[in-house]
């Protein structure tokens, strides 16, 4: 695995759960508003695999669990290999993921290797280009999304409500997911670089857009409010 840090604990990664929350390094996305850039390029390992596994057993009688994220987690070859290894530590694992390879996560979900995925949804399915900046794989992101309505595994889609995105852009990607187990629109965070001159999103506009999420999906939360 190549691995860019780590959170040794953390009590907002993993809903309900005190866990570790490692970084994998390399995304195919390029997301201007991404917070962890330096993780867009693999590069080499910032984390010795061993020692951050003799840390995790270490640390089994204060963790609940770990938070596989990234960068993009599925795009490391070695990636259900490593998730065997955390379960084989008796870790609840969850699994943060932009959905584009899902041949990997069908193979994920198949093997029963996560107790949750976190899957991000980053603007309707038509409009992706102008939030990742990259080719979009609309066709593997929509079979994740299928993946997931028909898993039993635990899960949440989740949306970054950029300056760039509307109401009416929150309700095309809810109805997108219709009948998911949960849906949360997070708040954007202003970044630095490759800002866009447009206005935050006020906090009456989040509220809406939750309002107009729960046609679709029953459990909607905002965070960041």
């Amino acid at each position: 695995m190549i691995i860019g840090g780590i959170v040794r604990n953390s009590f907002v990664d993993y809903p309900g759960k005190i866990a570790c929350v490692i970084f994998t390094r390399g995304c195919n996305f390029k997301c201007w508003y991404c917070h962890n850039s330096h993780l867009l390029v693999a590069g080499e390992s910032k984390v010795d695999q061993d020692k951050l596994m003799a840390f995790l057993k270490e640390r089994k009688n204060f963790l609940d669990g770990v938070v596989v994220s990234g960068g993009e987690p599925t795009l490391q070859p070695d990636l259900i290999d490593f998730l065997k290894a955390l379960k084989g530590l008796g870790y609840s694992v969850k699994l943060d993921t932009n959905g584009t390879r899902s041949d990997v996560l069908a193979d994920i979900l198949g093997q029963k290797l996560v107790d949750f995925v976190a899957m991000d949804i980053k603007a309707p399915l038509e409009d992706y280009e102008k939030i990742v900046c990259s080719k979009p794989l609309i066709d593997e992101v929509k079979k994740s999304i299928d993946l997931l309505l028909k898993s039993n595994v635990d899960y949440e889609f989740r949306t970054t409500f950029s300056p760039d995105l509307t109401v009416a852009d929150i309700e095309k990607i809810c109805k997108s997911i219709a009948g998911a187990k949960k849906y949360c629109i997070q708040k954007y965070r202003q970044v630095e670089y490759n800002e866009k001159n447009m206005p935050l999103k006020s906090k009456e506009e989040h509220l809406k857009a939750q309002e107009v999420a729960k046609k679709y999906i029953k459990n909607v939360d905002v965070r960041g409010l």
